[in-house]
């Protein structure tokens, strides 16, 4: 009867060494893994401009209007800027979500001509800022000149010209005298008859799709 307790006693000793020594192992193991965890460095991000908040299109960008943000390399879109100086100053293609980088297709320059080979951009002041209120970047338009004097029938002085982007500015409300601008593409000597027909005209315009 003796024994039994012995044989317990030893029996427990067993037992509780070889917890120790679980209970060692567990702590390395969990040592390690703190260490690998620490050591392994963090997923490479690139710095990309973005919008700062939501803007309408045909707004000039301003230092307000961009922050950085970190994009995972892989996911940085084609036509991003190298940095704000490159985008301050220009005029919004069209409208902008908040955090949507800003690529050159996004702002008004020579990139918004692509899709439309043959074609240069031109700033059109039509003489209605009701009638620009009602296009939208993608439209296609006619341009009609209208004698002031009313000397002569309106007559149209370009077809199907789509537009490229919408400037903003404060005068842009309904029945401004001095009317409201619209960034067209046309062809070269379209260009040049826009630009007599500006002079001498006002310029109105006809949603052709």
């Amino acid at each position: 009867m003796s024994r039994i307790p012995v044989a317990v006693r030893r029996l427990r000793r067993t037992v509780l060494a070889r917890r120790r020594a679980l209970a060692a192992v567990c702590a390395a193991v969990a040592v390690a893994a703190v260490l690998q965890a620490n050591a392994t460095p963090p997923p490479s991000t690139t710095p990309v401009l973005t919008a700062a908040h939501d803007l309408p299109g045909g707004v000039v960008v301003s230092a307000s209007d961009l922050r950085s943000a970190a994009f995972a390399p892989d996911s940085v879109p084609a036509g991003t800027l190298a940095g704000p100086a490159v985008a301050i100053g220009r005029t919004t293609a069209g409208p902008m979500r908040a955090g949507e980088p800003v690529t050159d297709a996004r702002l008004v320059t020579s990139s918004i001509l692509e899709g439309y080979p043959g074609l240069v951009a031109v700033p059109v002041r039509l003489g209605d800022a009701g009638a620009v209120r009602l296009l939208r970047v993608g439209d296609r338009i006619d341009v009609l000149a209208a004698d002031p004097q009313r000397r002569s029938p309106a007559a149209v002085v370009q077809r199907h010209a789509p537009v490229l982007a919408i400037p903003q500015s404060d005068d842009n409300t309904p029945g401004a005298a001095n009317g409201a601008l619209v960034v067209l593409g046309v062809s070269d000597a379209s260009a040049r008859t826009l630009a007599q027909a500006s002079v001498s005209s006002v310029l109105s315009v006809v949603l052709t799709r």
